[in-house]
């Protein structure tokens, strides 16, 4: 006969395992041991996942290709280290290939660039000033970090932000102790260039790291740092506007709020901004790990200067969480942790459940909770979209070396969450990409073809997803731009044809590579890269 409280105890893991199931979302483990906890992880346009952590901090899970060792002696812990601290891998496989990278790239920034090359900057130790280059290859070819050495940053660049630019180039702009911006390549000759806003942003405990950066449809960047954010017109180096402050206390690091950019549509003369989550003020200093995160977001209008914040309430309050906009517009909140502030061990109360953040609902209506995980994902975590439309999760090192025995691992699973749209009784409205061309031209036109099992019904829009760098909760780079579209025109045997419209220009879309999803009724296809330029 069961006891009374093993069955309380039986229906309880019966609820909740039900409660878990009956939420949107779905998990899968894309490989159990990457070897490398990613701090940094970017998607390249061969549908391949580069992984980032840093050096200097003993050996890694994953070995190095025999016969190469990174030796440094100036390393605190391992002279002479046969361990990667950086890897490729492809997802649909769940393969890796570690990658060689030689200086410290702990806290640094990174985007891609218009030849689909990604650009890694700053870093700590002997990789504050480096610049580092990535030119992705096919899964059978052997690519791999490139550490330039006839060009370095001007200033160290610990901590900083990168954004690419309507020309190509890319502004590097912060870091801890850098209250500057600069370009690369460098403009003129000139290096860094002072940014007193980063200055007036900090306060005792800094907050003014990995400032937001967004690259508006005018042309100006949006930069928020602490509660506050300007509109900086970065060719001749002028702050044009103020926004009011936010309320609710600081969002950068170290208190881990996150920030996105909401679809670009219409005729891109609008641009909202989200800024989300962040630690109490103070909780950085006193180390406090039970001190409440905050759930408040505030949503500007960033191309209204006399605009104000729109306040709302997730279901949790959340630090360290990521902001991933998915092909459809709404946006992805995941990772990160309930209490404490970012930092090594200064976080707890894992926040598993993911939260659908929806536009175009009312204020009260826009978040959705999810299927959770049961994996923490804590301090040093990343999320970035896939071009199948699933959400790769990795990283989560809490701690400054390597730690599995502690409350909080480091954690070198790589998991993939699926959102709603990809439900298989989904799957006879979900399009597939038939045709469309390799490159687009800024306001030309071109078709897209899709192919869909169930008769289409009203628009399916065609989207463009950048690949950002993402690190530190902040997704370096991120936008997502609606085009133009017709009407689907049917052309027999399920198959339509879509007149899109390009980007009118690098303000809106800079050059490079993007995934290009169709999407109908909500739910997008696999994307195919495309180059804008």
């Amino acid at each position: 006969m069961i006891s009374p409280n093993l069955l309380l105890l039986l229906l309880l893991h019966l609820f909740i395992i039900t409660s878990r199931a009956a939420l949107p979302g779905t998990w899968e483990l894309l490989t159990p041991n990457a070897g490398i906890a990613s701090m940094h992880t970017a998607v390249t346009r061969f549908n391949t996942v580069v992984l980032l952590d840093r050096t200097h901090i003993g050996p890694s899970r994953k070995h190095l290709r025999p016969g190469l060792c990174r030796s440094d002696p100036q390393d605190p812990l391992l002279k002479h280290d046969c361990s990667a601290h950086s890897a490729v891998l492809d997802p649909s496989t769940g393969k890796l290939r570690p990658l060689m990278i030689l200086t410290d790239t702990w806290c640094s920034s990174g985007q891609f660039l218009p030849d689909g090359s990604l650009l890694q900057t700053g870093g700590d130790r002997d990789g504050v000033k480096k610049i580092r280059k990535f030119i992705p290859c096919e899964t059978t070819s052997v690519c791999d970090w490139d550490e330039l050495e006839d060009v370095e940053l001007a200033e160290g660049r610990w901590y900083a932000t990168n954004q690419i630019l309507p020309d190509g180039s890319m502004i590097i702009v912060g870091g801890r102790a850098a209250v500057s911006v600069e370009f690369f390549p460098a403009r003129n000759g000139v290096g860094a260039v002072n940014f007193p806003f980063l200055a007036e942003a900090e306060d005792t405990q800094m907050d003014n790291l990995y400032p937001y950066v967004h690259l508006l449809p005018n042309g100006h960047l949006f930069i928020f740092a602490n509660n506050r954010a300007v509109l900086y017109d970065y060719i001749n180096n002028v702050i044009l506007s103020r926004y009011a402050e936010l309320a609710g206390g600081p969002r950068n690091y170290p208190s881990a709020g996150s920030s996105v950019m909401l679809a670009l549509t219409g005729g891109y003369t609008a641009a909202t901004v989200v800024v989300c989550g962040g630690a109490q003020y103070g909780a950085f200093i006193e180390r406090s790990t039970d001190s409440p995160a905050r759930g408040s977001c505030g949503r500007i209008e960033a191309m209204r200067p006399d605009s104000n914040w729109e306040m709302e309430d997730m279901p949790f309050g959340r630090i360290m969480g990521d902001m991933v906009m998915l092909p459809n517009g709404d946006v992805l909140i995941i990772n990160g942790a309930e209490a404490g502030t970012q930092g090594f061990e200064m976080a707890s109360k894992p926040c598993l459940y993911p939260l659908l953040y929806r536009p175009g609902e009312p204020v009260g209506l826009r978040f959705m909770t999810l299927n959770p995980s049961f994996v923490p994902r804590m301090y040093h975590s990343t999320a970035n979209l896939l071009p199948d439309g699933r959400v790769l999760i990795a990283g989560s090192n809490p701690h400054y070396f390597y730690k599995f025995d502690a409350e909080f691992p480091t954690e070198l699973r790589i998991e993939a969450f699926s959102p709603e749209y990809l439900l298989h009784e989904k799957a006879n409205i979900r399009p597939v990409i038939v045709d469309l061309p390799e490159k687009i031209s800024y306001g030309g036109g071109f078709d897209v073809v899709v192919a869909v099992e169930l008769p289409v019904v009203g628009i399916v829009e065609v989207n463009l997803a950048s690949a950002p760098f993402a690190t530190h909760s902040f997704s370096q780079g991120q936008r997502l731009v609606k085009l133009e579209v017709s009407s689907a025109i049917p052309t027999g045997s399920g198959s339509y044809r879509i007149a899109c419209t390009a980007p009118p220009d690098g303000r809106v879309a800079p050059p490079g590579y993007y995934m290009l999803f169709a999407v109908n009724n909500g739910v997008p296809s696999v994307a195919k890269w495309v180059k804008v330029l």
